[in-house]
Formats: structure tokens, sequence, C-alpha cells
């Protein structure tokens, strides 16, 4: 794919970049016909999807014109928020099918605009070793976020199925497993960080093969002590994936001197993919379990854990940090030559967070921003069953929302090119923080202003992590950065942990306020980081 792409230009590049979309839209035009009229009477089922009745027979409201074009649906549930009657299942088939288009839509423009420029100059084109670079993280990162997603929509299930000394696990002890793997992220993230910086990314990264492989294997125990512990395998894992290879292609990157625009598109890449991965993943775990249990997805997981941890070790170099410099930002920090004890790296790691204030406002950034996100996935599915009911199509809204975050991740892409990364971040907050506040104020009223504000969050979270990763590669020192980005973990963990716990007495608007609050909190920090970079450019 890349050598075609380096060969043939941008032509081929946009083919590659709308055909997963494309192939989303025609699947799902089936299945939304097939689902919108499944339920009709077999002459109904003959007739156009879309054609025109009078205005008194509209289905549940008067219509405002007298020819007015109307979906020929079974009237089965009439929605709050002045939607059109119609099941979840339907409901949540169309919106999908029109993310999907707005998705193809913001694909195919800024691809166009790339061919044109193409034509014109061959300078920007990334060379053999980027492109080679790009494609051996890209292939571990997506298999890595594979075994992650796989083992996600199963969670409460398989530990809600066990038996453990005669008793059935209740709900709060399914909860004790979920605060066990936050926990031990957060208490030994830093720890963590500071052995995938001493001892290396490419081992850290396969590290966390081994170590969510482990957790994996333990779903099929039945006693305690050893599902605890794989929780705490899990919790191990979560602080490596998201900071291992992320630290290993930063650091490659700028050995390489690629430029900051290539790494900007890698990230826009690699979570583009992510969300069509997420998709995948559910499919592919609803498949395994209804085959072999609840079990079976975290099984599988880990064949795709082996293929990268496989390929990383193959394909992979080792690069280090541990080097006892100062916090500059990434481009003047270089790798150690030789690894330092865990423990004084990060030490280290926190002075180079109190010396430089960029560094610490983007911790701040990534700590309140991911902290509101997952009270926020915690948070959905309840909201949702509140506004619509207890048939909620969970799988169908999920897939709604990881193609918002596609639509969010496209957008970075094209934005990125011409808009500062602090501009393009602060612009961001500024609408997560709109849409949580439309949230909060939505709770428990109507479907319509729910969904909107969720798909609009969503969006800002597909944009939001590829963003995060170019600003973290420009100011995060390169010798500390698999620490530095653990101890922003902290906090984070710490967010989610507390608002779970005191969630009896928030509710869903408290908890939905809670994510509000540090999205603007996020907002405040983000702009104060715009400010120093400008004033460090004028000082300059």
């Amino acid at each position: 794919f890349f050598e075609l792409t380096r060969w043939r230009g941008a032509h081929l590049t946009c083919v590659c970049r709308m055909s997963p979309i494309v192939v989303l839209v025609l699947i799902l035009h089936a299945t939304s016909a097939s689902a919108l009229t499944a339920g009709l009477p077999r002459q109904a089922q003959s007739r156009p999807l879309l054609g025109f009745r009078p205005a008194a027979a509209v289905l549940s409201r008067p219509a405002r014109s007298r020819n007015r074009p109307e979906m020929f649906l079974p009237a089965t549930l009439a929605l709050r928020g002045g939607l059109a009657a119609r099941t979840p299942d339907q409901l949540f088939n169309v919106l999908f099918f029109g993310l999907s288009s707005v998705c193809s839509i913001v694909v195919a423009l800024p691809s166009a605009r790339d061919i044109g420029a193409s034509r014109s100059s061959d300078a920007a084109k990334p060379s053999k070793a980027a492109r080679s670079l790009q494609l051996r993280f890209l292939l571990v990162f997506w298999l890595y976020k594979m075994a992650d997603w796989l083992q996600g929509p199963y969670f409460y299930e398989v530990y809600a199925s066990k038996v453990i000394n005669g008793a059935a696990m209740t709900t709060s002890s399914v909860a004790k497993f979920f605060l066990t793997g936050f926990s031990s992220t957060a208490l030994f993230g830093a720890v963590v960080g500071g052995m995938v910086d001493s001892l290396g990314r490419k081992r850290g990264s396969l590290a966390f093969a081994l170590l969510y492989a482990l957790s994996a294997l333990s779903t099929r125990a039945e006693t305690l002590p050893l599902l605890y512990a794989g929780r705490v395998a899990g919790g191990l894992g979560t602080s490596l994936l998201f900071s291992a290879p992320e630290a290993w292609l930063v650091s490659e990157h700028q050995a390489g001197a690629f430029g900051q625009a290539f790494l900007s598109q890698t990230f826009t890449l690699a979570y583009f993919g992510d969300s069509l991965v997420a998709i995948a993943a559910g499919q592919l775990a609803g498949a395994a379990a209804g085959l072999r249990g609840p079990t079976a997805p975290f099984e599988l997981s880990i064949g795709f854990l082996a293929l990268g941890a496989a390929i990383a070790a193959v394909t992979w170099r080792e690069n280090k940090g541990g080097a006892a410099e100062g916090s500059g930002a990434a481009e003047e920090s270089g790798a150690a030559d030789a690894p330092r004890p865990s423990g004084s790296i990060v030490g280290d790691a926190v002075r180079a967070v109190a010396s430089d204030r960029r560094v610490a406002l983007v911790g701040a950034v990534q700590a309140l921003f991911e902290g509101a996100m997952y009270v926020f996935v915690l948070q959905w599915p309840p909201a949702l069953k509140a506004a619509l009911g207890p048939n909620v199509p969970f799988g169908k809204v999920f897939s709604c929302f990881m193609v918002c975050c596609m639509i969010g991740s496209s957008l970075f892409g094209a934005a990125i090119k011409r808009v500062a990364p602090e501009d393009i971040m602060a612009v961001l907050l500024a609408c997560a923080t709109a849409a949580m506040g439309a949230a909060t104020f939505a709770t428990g009223g109507a479907l319509a202003p729910i969904v909107g504000a969720f798909f609009a969050f969503e969006a800002c979270v597909g944009c939001y992590f590829p963003l995060i990763g170019t600003l973290r590669s420009k100011y995060l020192p390169d010798a500390y950065r698999g620490v530095i980005m653990n101890l922003f973990g902290i906090p984070l963990n710490l967010i989610v942990v507390a608002v779970f716990l005191s969630i009896g007495k928030l509710g869903l608007a408290g908890a939905f306020a809670c994510s509000f609050s540090a999205l603007a909190t996020a907002l405040v920090a983000q702009l104060l980081l715009r400010h120093t970079v400008r004033h460090d450019k004028a000082a300059a």
C-alpha cells in the first residue's frame, strides 16, 4: 500500500482512504433498507422507502406542507424530542447511514485538494524510510487496539458470570474488578513508565502484550485471587499500551527527522483506523461470545496480541529514554546512551514537568479531557436508557460513536495542515465543553438533544487523540516521555474512580456535570498553553 502510494501519488491515497467508508456505506444501505421494511406488511414492502403522502396522514404530528416526503416506517415507537416514530434499531441504522455519508464527504474533500497539490509539487512526499516507520507502527498499534477493543464489550458479563464459593457475582463485586484495573494504573503507572524509558520502548510494547494476555487468560479462573491478579495485570498493560508504542514512534520519528507534519499524519491514520478496528472488534466479540461464551472474546484477543508482538519483535528496533537533560521541548532532547534506574528517571521526570510550564499544561489538558471522557463512557448507556427505554441497541449506538470519531480524526488531518495544534485544541475543547454542557442539561429529557450532544462529543474525541499525540511529541522531553505520559494518567484515573464511587449521590446529571467542569478547566489550561507559546515566540 505505502509503496503504491509513493508511485501513484495522492490519487491512490484518496481511494485507499475512502474505501473503508464506501464499504461501510454500501453495507449499511442494504442493512438499513431491509431493517426499515422488515416489520411492514408484505404489500407495503414493495412500496418505495421515500414517497409523498397527504399532510393528514403523517405519522404523529401535522406536517408543515401539503406534500411532504416521508419514510414509510412502522409507528411502533414515538420517541421524545420531535423525531419521527420508528424503532430504536431503525433509528440508529438511519443515523449510522447518515453519519457514514458525512464521514465520506469529510474524507473526500481534503483528499481531492491533496490530489491537486500533488500535481504541482513532489517535495512534500514522505521518504521510503518514513513510510516504512509508519507502516511498522500502524500494524502493531491496530493489532494491539483490536485486542483491547475485543475485551471491552464483555467485561461486565465475564465477571458477572462467575460463581465463587457457591455465590454468584453481584454488581458491586464486578465494580470492584473495574476499580482494581483503574487503581493499578494510577498506582503503578509512573513506575511502569520509568521502566519503559530505562529498559526500552520496544520492550515495553512487548510487555503490554504479555500482561494483557495474562489478564485475558485470568478470566477463565474461578478464584478471586487469580481474577484480581488478572485485573492488576490488565491495569499495568493499559499503562503500557497508552505510552510505550507512542514513545517508540516519536523517538524513531525524531531520529529520522521526518518532520512534524508526517507525525501528525501518522496519528491521524492511527486513530481513524482505530475507530474501524473498534467496529470490527464489536462484531467479532459478539460472534465469539455467541459461540463460546463471554470468555471467548478475551481468548480471541490473545491471537491479536501475539501477532502484534511478533511484528514488533521482528521489525522494531529498540530505543530508550533516560538522558540526564533538562525539560525542554521534545525537539531539543535526545535518547539516552545508557539506561538509568527507573526510580531516578521518575524523579527527573517530575522535575521536568515542574520546571516547564508547557509540559505541565499539556498534562493538565490530557488528564482533564480523558477523565471527562471515561466518565462519559460509563454514563452514556444509562443516559440513553433514561431517554429511550430499556431496548437500546448499544452495538449500533457504539458504531455511530465510532463513525463520529472517524469524522473528528479526518477533520484533524485537514486542519493540522493549516492551523497550529494549540489553536485546534482550544477550539476542540470549547466544542467538547459545549457538547457536555448540553448533555448535562438534556439528561432525563428528550432524546434528540442527548444524541446530538453525544455525537458532537465523540467527534471531539476522534479529533483529540491525534491532536494530543502531536502536542506531546512537541513538548514532552523524549528522555522521560514514557514516564511523563504515565504521570498524566494518575489524576485521570483518580477523577474516574472518584466519580464512580460517588455515582449514587451524583446521578446521571451530576456525573455529566463533573465531566463538563473537567472540560471547562481543560479549556482554561489550553488557553494558558496557547498564551505561553505565543509569549515565548514573541520573546524570541
